[in-house]
């Protein structure tokens, strides 16, 4: 188990109840940002990968239908076990435990993908989008949630004292300020929004477009086959 692993397994017990507290609920309205730009079809096949506690493929499942299907991976047990006991079995979901960078899905056999705020986290984000791409069906879609660095220096270092000094001492209150503390290096060693574009077209997506959101905090990037 990786050190990341063994953070997420750490943070799942709290994790909805941290992120709807450290976003006052806005990480919801994004996360359907981001499913509005990928604009999922009915009896579609649909993978979230790092789907944590499966916000998303919730709510690409009903975006897909009875007749879709959506895969929700993670490496992280504990998220997955969550994920698992906060979605009906009814739905059209199915929960896999993996990893970004070796998806196991034949080429070419996807719809589309989603990532919220799971890029930062992989170890190689070129070999997460390229396992993307070769899992893609010809014209499929993938959007990718993230934090980055703003382009503004003011809201730079808006980011940072909010990171330092409202997310940190909020996550230490239920003993996990050291967890929540390596968001600020992850977001500095990110790709902003150009780079983004630039790392999808390296690897062969015909159309690229990243969308900022939070003034420039996150964004949103569209990827096309």
């Amino acid at each position: 188990m990786t050190a990341i692993d063994r953070l997420f397994n750490r943070i799942a017990p709290v994790y909805d109840r941290l992120n709807d507290q450290l976003s006052l609920g806005s990480h919801r309205v994004w996360k359907k940002i981001a499913l509005n730009l990928a604009d999922p079809q009915l009896g579609g096949i649909w993978l979230d990968v790092c789907c944590g506690s499966g916000d998303m493929a919730g709510l690409l499942a009903q975006r897909v239908g009875a007749g879709g299907r959506v895969y929700g991976l993670d490496f992280a047990q504990g998220l997955l076990d969550i994920a698992r006991r906060k979605f009906s079995p009814s739905l059209p979901i199915t929960w896999l435990y993996g990893s970004a960078l070796d998806l196991p899905f034949a080429n070419a056999s996807l719809d589309g993908c989603t990532l919220a705020y799971g890029l930062r986290n992989v170890g190689d984000v070129d070999r997460c989008l390229r396992e993307i791409y070769r899992v893609l069906q010809p014209n499929g879609t993938a959007v990718v949630l993230d934090f980055h660095l703003p382009y503004n220096p003011l809201l730079c270092q808006f980011q940072e004292f909010y990171l330092n000094n409202v997310v940190v001492p909020i996550a230490s209150q239920y003993d996990l300020g050291d967890e929540y503390a390596y968001i600020l290096p992850s977001v500095r060693r990110f790709p902003q929004g150009r780079q983004q574009e630039q790392l999808g077209q390296a690897i062969g997506f015909r159309y690229t477009y990243h969308h900022p959101i939070a003034g420039g905090m996150m964004g949103i990037l569209l990827l096309r086959k």
